[in-house]
């Protein structure tokens, strides 16, 4: 049987094959990357898991080895029916013929014995995702002095820190394999944030709803959902059409479409003919392709820095005017009826204001009552000092504090749960300048230091009490990001904020495929006219993983319903698929089609292709220019010197990177 997942039991006596690749994690992530490994990719896989329950959900009866056995049936169940049915577009055979089962191990931590046991020194690969950045580093560091030749794919929050760790490791594969291929050996290690794979999705879900930005060497590529044109109507194919959504995604009691629901889910990458035949369905289309800005820093609500508006209020502010206008008045009358200088008129009036100036005794009648109204202003000047000196001090004492929501704030995001996934998403969202409200229960989550040095409306309480969302003034909110790590919670804060505001547009963060089929459908039937999508962070996260763990990287992950789109560079030479054929031949409806072509040079070319333009704070550098040439004549031959970027689904990468794995000398 395809999916056969050992019994429980574990199987200490069955070594593993030279090749295969270890999976070691503790929570949903490893289960999910497992699975893309063994049944999108084919590979042999060695799960590595803790004993006992998932400490991210102890509700849950099963143990760790229960959850990843009954998601390795639910995955060879849908592979099964897949595999009866019809059969996929494009498909190239069973991935996972002559495969062995998943290997389940169970152990604490990742420590020498176990590592050996599972079979470090024959691998071809190890993932680390466990939740603990310092646990994956200390695994890494064994790992590498066990096999340097190890290609390492460790999950780390700590952008710097992982920066750092890939660099060490690099060098120390590169000490043990001296005259090692640079292009092997930048991939031998390769650091990962899932919470930084599945920000850029989560915040376009909940911001524009059906817009999806990937960035390719400084450039966005925008994708973006339209309904299915009216009767009479042609739908825009746009650059090229990317996918056509269920065909029951427009039915209020119909279902985000997955990997598991058949016809009804969601084609991507459809041919022509696909298209032309797909009547009531809406499409996701490449729409336009523009320059990225530059990585600029995430910005504070309220402005950078101190402004007045920050420290003084409104009243406060427009009364100084007053006062300064009042002033400037006595100034000018002076200067009008003691026809004396501008400079000594002033001089007068200040001295007047404050009182330090003598009686106008003997003075011509408009200089003495000038006099006067400048002593009835200087009455009013102490109480203007002194609401001043108040009012900065309350905002000194309030600047370490977390900021309360303001009165006239509408239009925002709320966003629940400041944890790993919650604070990249914060970051995300402010780099966009969009107002953010976060609902954090934990006063010391990890995200709370960042959102009050940004200055960012919070409020501490559990979403679930009553009064809480309404203290982030749900009401006039633009939108509900419900990101914390259990599915219930989230549930339960979309159905209450739906009761208070019907059309709020949703996003949460479910895991399960069949619970989150349940939620859609009933939140579709509920509320037909607002917008409510469900997103798994391991879902979006896995497929870069498993990419990485190939030796390879792809520039985003897009979703399409419970489905992922995959963008990705690749070097033509040595994928008979592409390699001597046309742009239109190269092209593979239901697995992968070719977007543009890196003409710049192979020695001037940029390895990283979704890195960003670096920022400039004076704005005078022109940007520099791209290679990547987006309008492609059908006819125009791959070479095997060009770099292509691809859309590709989950299976279609999967079958270009077989033909193609990155061998390391001396293996």
């Amino acid at each position: 049987m395809l999916g056969f997942v050992p019994p429980l039991p574990q199987q200490p006596g069955r070594p593993p094959s030279s090749g295969h690749m270890i999976v070691c994690g503790d929570d949903a992530l490893a289960r999910r990357l497992a699975v893309e490994l063994r049944f999108i990719y084919g590979e042999r896989v060695t799960l590595l898991l803790p004993p006992g329950r998932d400490a991210n959900n102890p509700e849950t009866p099963l143990t760790q080895r229960g959850r990843a056995a009954a998601l390795f049936g639910r995955m060879s169940a849908a592979m099964n029916r897949a595999g009866n049915g019809s059969g996929t577009t494009g498909g190239s055979g069973d991935t996972n013929a002559g495969v062995e089962a998943v290997r389940i191990m169970e152990a604490p931590e990742p420590s020498d014995d176990v590592l050996e046991e599972a079979g470090i020194d024959r691998a071809a690969a190890l993932a680390l995702v466990y939740d603990d950045d310092e646990r994956n580093i200390r695994a890494a560091l064994t790992a590498r002095r066990l096999n340097p030749r190890l290609r390492l794919v460790i999950r780390l929050y700590n952008r710097k820190l992982g920066q750092h760790l890939e660099e060490l490791l690099d060098q120390a594969a590169a000490v043990a394999m001296p005259g090692i291929d640079p292009a092997l050996l930048d991939a031998s290690t390769t650091v990962l944030s899932d919470a930084d794979t599945a920000a850029p999705a989560l915040a376009a879900t909940a911001l524009t709803g059906s817009n999806k930005i990937i960035q390719a060497e400084g450039l966005l590529l925008r994708a973006a959902e339209r309904p299915p044109p009216r009767p009479g109507e042609h739908a825009d194919p746009g650059l090229c059409t990317l996918a056509l959504l269920s065909s029951t995604t427009n039915d209020p009691a119909g279902a985000e479409g997955s990997d598991s629901s058949g016809d009804e889910a969601p084609q991507l990458l459809p041919d022509e003919r696909a298209v032309a035949d797909a009547t009531g369905r809406g499409t996701v289309v490449l729409e336009a392709i523009s320059r990225a800005d530059p990585d600029r820093p995430a910005t504070r609500m309220g402005g950078r820095g101190a402004p007045l508006s920050q420290i003084f209020s409104r009243r406060l502010r427009w009364s100084a005017l007053g006062f300064a206008l009042a002033a400037v008045a006595l100034v000018i009358a002076s200067l009008l009826t003691t026809k004396d200088t501008a400079l000594h008129s002033a001089y007068l009036t200040v001295l007047d204001l404050l009182g330090m100036n003598d009686p106008a005794e003997g003075a011509p009648p408009a200089r003495q009552i000038i006099q006067i109204l400048s002593g009835i202003a200087g009455l009013l000047l102490l109480p203007l000092l002194i609401a001043a000196v108040l009012e900065a001090f309350g905002t000194l004492r309030t600047a370490s504090s977390l900021r309360r929501p303001p009165r006239g704030l509408g239009g925002h995001v709320v966003l629940l749960g400041l944890g790993k996934i919650g604070t990249r998403v914060l970051v995300r969202l402010r780099e966009l300048d969009i107002p953010v409200v976060v609902v954090e229960e934990d006063p010391e989550a990890r995200g709370i230091p960042l959102a009050r040095s940004m200055h960012v409306p919070t409020v501490i309480g559990d979403v679930t009490q009553e009064g809480v969302l309404e203290a982030a003034k749900i009401r006039r909110a633009h939108a509900l990001l419900a990101l914390t790590s259990i599915d219930t919670t989230n549930l339960e804060a979309t159905l209450y904020a739906r009761s208070v505001k019907p059309d709020l547009r949703v996003a949460l963060r479910l895991y399960d495929d069949e619970f989150a089929t349940a939620v859609y459908r009933t939140l579709r039937t509920a509320h037909p006219g607002a917008l409510t999508r469900s997103r798994s962070v391991s879902h979006l996260a896995a497929p870069s993983f498993a990419v990485a763990m190939m030796g390879r990287q792809i520039l985003g992950a897009v979703p399409v319903e419970r489905k992922v789109m995959l963008f990705a560079a690749l070097e033509v030479a040595g994928h008979p698929q592409l390699e001597g054929h046309t742009v239109e031949q190269a092209f593979r409806a239901g697995a992968w089609r070719v977007l543009a072509i890196d003409a710049t040079p192979p020695a001037d070319r940029n390895p990283d292709l979704a890195a960003p333009p670096p920022f400039d704070p004076e704005g005078d550098a022109a940007p520099p220019p791209s290679g990547l040439v987006w309008d492609l004549h059908p006819g125009y031959v791959l070479r095997a010197q060009d770099r292509v970027v691809i859309a590709a689904t989950r299976r279609g990468l999967a079958e270009l990177l077989r033909r193609q794995r990155s061998a390391v000398p001396g293996r």
